[in-house]
């Protein structure tokens, strides 16, 4: 499960900002999705991950998302930087 693969991740890059930042910046192994995210805020990750050959996970919940993070907040993206 995604969430599981989060929870293992060495190295995260938390919230939309930080996901598309690591993306322009670095290599990513996948970046994690949330499908109850605003579509405004996650359409730009998607396309970066497109155009990167980047893997692409969707998950069900933004607050599980943010609770596989370790944060007390939702999260709609999380980039895993390390595995």
């Amino acid at each position: 499960m995604s969430y599981d693969r989060v929870k293992q991740a060495r190295k995260l890059a938390i919230g939309t900002n930080q996901t598309l930042k690591s993306l322009e910046n670095q290599v990513v192994k996948s970046v994690v999705l949330s499908k109850d995210a605003d579509r405004q805020l996650i359409t730009p990750i998607v396309s970066l991950c497109q155009q990167k050959g980047t893997p692409l996970v969707w998950v069900d919940s933004m607050k599980q998302l943010g609770k596989a993070c370790g944060i007390a907040v939702a999260a709609a993206a999380v980039a895993i930087v390390e595995e």
